[in-house]
């Protein structure tokens, strides 16, 4: 299958390009029903020869070039109009009756707010394309897409998430005039995925009830399920979280497929290069050194343990605490006795073969590097925070 991507060089454009360079260099096999052959990347400075060619040749067309920000309000309508109906011109020359998707926006809808130039301009080429549709007999795929945010998205341009994300990534001044102002958003992983469906023909359909998508079987239009509704101070509460997390060691609960997982992947691909690594504070002594790596709001927390040749760490219990130890590096001894007890119950670890080593509720613990020569790497996870006020940790040698 040949592909045609109009604004190949915008953020949806890279994003879907690279999704499918990787399922055409077999970097990508989850999608087994798609053969990508080749791949016509056009955007404003392409040649038009390689346009020409491609309104031939190809199979399929995404169509995503439009006019976001222009120098005067007819350029709306010269962006977003003139070169949609120059492109289905093209494939009309070409007798090419290939599917076409177009990339058209929630304000197409012309409700409230979305009563401008620019929903007008795309309001205009999505009926175009439908009576193209009809014209022609092909296939017709019009999506009209919500705020989209993720990875490669331009701040300071006409996403508030990537200007908002790009500035607390980088301690810059944020303006938010309502926090309480609703935005229904749509990650760009998402969106890929549904463009990968409708290449294959298994598009969502859906119809209009006012400004809400609606999903049903043969709708007249197209959508990406699983958009977001958020508040902006809902979005700068996240972001400003995420931010303190190398001070904190906190990772905020992130569910899975959570608008919070989606906005977090997203603020981290704008963290400046001094801001992608931070410090560890190393608690230091004669021992070795303990340091804690990753805490989370409800899932314990995550540290590393180095014990020097021959040192013994531990000897203590707990109550209600409980941890796994596992050894990375190194050759050790885990030894565990249940208070009141004699019998010790003995682990001997190693980092060539890695496992992971229960410390029991109510068995005091300890740790030994049997070496002489290497330490002994430890990383360890406990089922809480450590809380200085009650660290239910309490000193008892093992024998």
């Amino acid at each position: 299958m040949k592909i045609l991507i109009t604004g190949a060089h915008g953020f949806v454009g890279k994003n879907l390009t690279a999704a499918l360079e990787n399922i055409r260099d077999g970097k990508d096999r989850t999608h087994p029903e798609i053969n990508v052959e080749g791949l016509y990347l056009y955007d404003v400075d392409t040649p038009r020869e390689l346009l020409s060619e491609a309104l031939r040749e190809c199979d399929f067309v995404f169509h995503l070039a439009g006019v976001n920000r222009p120098d005067n309000k007819e350029e709306f309508m010269e962006g977003n109009f003139g070169f949609t109906s120059s492109l289905l011109d093209g494939l009309k020359a070409n007798g090419n009756t290939c599917p076409v998707m177009i990339s058209s926006s929630i304000q197409a809808t012309l409700i409230g707010r979305y009563d401008s130039d620019y929903g007008r301009s795309k309001r205009a080429g999505e009926e175009l394309v439908f009576e193209y549709g009809k014209s022609t007999g092909a296939k017709v795929l019009v999506y009209r897409f919500p705020n989209l945010f993720g990875k490669w998205c331009r701040p300071n341009y006409n996403s508030a998430v990537a200007t908002f994300c790009n500035n607390i990534a980088r301690d810059l001044p944020i303006t938010v005039n309502d926090p309480s102002v609703t935005l229904e958003l749509l990650y760009i992983d998402d969106l890929v995925s549904e463009m990968l469906s409708a290449l294959a023909g298994h598009e969502h359909r859906c119809e209009f009830d006012g400004i809400d998508t609606v999903i049903c079987e043969g709708g007249k239009y197209c959508a990406a399920p699983g958009s977001h509704k958020v508040t902006l101070g809902e979005i700068v509460d996240l972001l400003r979280g995420f931010s303190e997390q190398p001070k904190t060691l906190v990772m905020p609960e992130i569910a899975e497929g959570s608008f919070a997982k989606k906005l977090y992947s997203t603020y981290l691909s704008y963290l400046p290069r001094e801001k992608a690594s931070f410090e560890l504070k190393m608690n230091s002594d004669a021992r070795g050194s303990f340091t804690e790596l990753l805490k989370t709001d409800r899932c314990g927390q995550f540290s590393v343990n180095v014990s020097l040749p021959g040192i013994t760490k531990g000897q203590h219990w707990h109550n209600t605490k409980w941890e796994l130890f596992i050894v990375v590096s190194g050759h050790g001894l885990i030894q565990q006795r249940r208070l009141g007890t004699d019998e010790v119950l003995n682990f001997e670890v190693s980092g060539d073969k890695i496992e992971a080593v229960h410390m029991l509720p109510g068995y005091t613990h300890n740790i030994i590097n049997l070496s002489d020569k290497e330490n002994l790497v430890t990383v360890m996870w406990a089922n809480e925070q450590f809380d200085p006020a009650r660290p239910d940790t309490f000193f008892e040698v093992v024998e």
